[in-house]
């Protein structure tokens, strides 16, 4: 887990930024449809479909973007075809970059992501390049504001349902599990009445590489114009920038 709450730092900035910037719909349509591909389109027998319906109806996602992002996900959409690829690389300062897509065009899309790769100090790699510094695990967020438990009792119940490992940062707490337990984890401590900011199974990398200046500010932008590209659905890096560094860079 080393490095990994700095790194939720900058993602959490980046959190109210795209909402600014109106990306929220297509976040939470990807939560959807990763969710309806893994389990179904029933959300009544997919927990992670539940949840992320609930998310999207919470941001005020109309019934028919939901119900569309379902449909595409299960097939239902005459003539497309939607293939899952993994694609790793490297940034600036030598971070390694994942990325996982849904992509209708193998050969348009690895065109686009070579060239946003290029264009911002990094280079595509082969299969394997990366992948070997990034663990997976599932890991959930619960702002500490608005918790119902105390701390000790919310690391009780985590640990209690099958988590791994739990930390408490500045402003939330961080639950990780498994990825085979990640689920039944999810659902015990909703059942509880606690609201997760984020949950998600993740890569988490397992060694970080700080980045100051030239690097700092090339890296975020690499990442955020991973993260613009439309068959891009999850975006992992290994970087950390300082606080301070994010406010020069701001």
């Amino acid at each position: 887990m080393a490095g990994h709450s700095k790194w939720k730092n900058i993602q959490h900035r980046k959190g109210k930024q795209d909402a600014i910037r109106g990306k929220l719909f297509t976040k939470l349509s990807r939560e959807i449809f990763n969710a309806a591909r893994a389990g179904g389109g029933n959300p009544d027998t997919n927990f992670r479909l539940r949840m992320a319906i609930e998310k999207a109806r919470e941001a005020n996602m109309p019934s028919d973007n939901i119900q569309r992002t379902i449909d595409k996900a299960l097939g239902n959409i005459p003539g497309v075809t939607y293939e899952e690829l993994v694609y790793e690389g490297y940034g600036p300062g030598g971070v390694a970059v994942m990325l996982e897509l849904l992509s209708d065009n193998r050969n348009r899309t690895a065109a686009e992501i070579r060239h946003i790769f290029s264009k911002r100090g990094g280079n595509l790699g082969e299969t394997g390049c990366v992948s070997w510094m990034f663990e997976r695990k599932g890991v959930l967020t619960v702002a500490k504001e608005g918790c119902p438990f105390s701390e000790d009792d919310l690391m009780m119940l985590a640990l209690e349902a099958g988590a791994a490992d739990f930390s408490s940062e500045e402003e939330w707490y961080e639950i990780t599990t498994s990825p085979e337990d990640f689920a039944q984890v999810q659902e015990a401590l909703a059942g509880q009445g606690v609201k997760f900011e984020e949950a998600t199974v993740t890569f988490v990398p397992q060694n970080t590489v700080e980045l100051h200046g030239e690097d700092a500010k090339k890296m975020l932008q690499l990442y955020e114009a991973l993260e613009e590209h439309d068959d891009v659905q999850a975006v992992y890096a290994n970087f950390e920038i300082s606080e301070e560094e994010l406010e020069r860079i701001e």
